[in-house]
């Protein structure tokens, strides 16, 4: 029986996938609160401190598809704006075919809007640019299914980018034991294609949380905070509902995912702080999916954040931490 080795199908999959599945969009990053910035930019200084932000992400580890992603953030309050501002850049490796490279500044304006209310209003501008490289791809032709033989391809493919403008809008806030934030991302629903073709252009995204917070000791020594994630696009919807259990110096956190593609995810992670360092974990898996292709470990995120420098806070803004997750 003739079969085709299983290295050259891993690259059709990521070859037909990057054409298929991915030109309209883009990585999602999930429920974490690290990256938030880059969907909500009413996040931007919300913590007061000046944090620099850097992580990496392994998607569908350990089943060959070489996507990767990193992350680098910085924002913080600047009182001079009367609020927060930010930068962001991400870059996506996806199995070397194809690459996001995403950049922006978001600004938050923090107001007061009630004795115990308080809002948070970003907005944020940002490129995206998708590149290809088909050095290293093996087209269908190419592989003889006897013997496996990659043959000269009668196909050209031409290496390109492309870059487009992003905005997105948002806000954060704060009232009693609650924080939720509502942001719509893609505002300009730009094209990666530069034909403007309506498959080609990123859907306009709505994000939504909501978190609660409470306390088991005087002291705010531990805390717990359930929390609730919605994300949708004209597609599909992901909701999600979960908690994080924090102490001074660690935290724990999970977070169950549903997404009406008919599966079903686990995320848990955790945290831990010495001074002004915290590094953090999460791993997601997939608990039920209707996809047989779909591989069980979905994603490692690792990542560290750093406070550099103490904003002076008094009375002049309200600070609003997000969950440790």
């Amino acid at each position: 029986m003739s079969y085709i080795p299983l290295r050259y199908c891993l690259v059709i999959i990521v070859f037909m996938a990057a054409f298929t599945v991915l030109p309209g969009q883009l990585t999602d990053y999930g429920p974490g609160f690290q990256t938030v910035m880059l969907r909500n930019p009413g996040a931007a200084g919300c913590e007061g401190d000046g944090k620099l932000r850097m992580s990496y992400l392994n998607f569908y580890p350990g089943s060959g598809y070489d996507f990767h992603s990193a992350w680098f953030s910085y924002d913080s309050y600047l009182e001079p704006l009367h609020g927060g501002a930010g930068i962001y850049l991400a870059g996506d490796y996806l199995g070397g075919i194809m690459n996001d490279l995403r950049g922006g500044v978001s600004y938050a304006y923090f107001l007061q809007a009630g004795r115990d209310l308080f809002i948070n209003a970003g907005l944020s501008a940002s490129f995206v640019r998708r590149g290809f490289s088909f050095g290293n791809a093996v087209l269908p032709d190419q592989i003889n299914p006897v013997s496996g033989v990659i043959l000269p391809s009668s196909e050209t493919l031409a290496d390109r980018a492309f870059t487009a403008v992003d905005i997105a809008a948002g806000f954060i806030f704060s009232t009693g034991i609650f924080t939720g934030g509502l942001a719509v991302s893609h505002l300009t629903s730009p094209s990666l294609s530069g034909s403007g073709s309506e498959f080609e252009r990123i859907k306009r995204v709505i994000s939504a949380d909501l978190s609660a917070t409470f306390s088991f000791s005087r002291n705010n020594d531990l805390k717990i905070r359930p929390l609730a994630v919605l994300t949708s696009d004209a597609d599909w919807l992901t909701a999600g509902a979960g908690a994080v259990l924090s102490g001074n110096r660690f935290s724990v956190n999970t977070v169950l995912l549903y997404s009406t593609e008919d599966y079903m995810d686990l995320q848990a992670g955790f945290s831990v702080k010495s001074g002004r360092l915290t590094i953090w974990y999460n791993y997601r898996f997939n608990v039920l999916s209707h996809n047989v292709m779909l591989p069980s470990s979905l994603l490692h995120q690792t990542g560290l954040s750093f406070s550099l420098n103490n904003v002076e806070k008094r009375n002049n803004i309200r600070t609003i931490i997000l969950p440790e997750m």
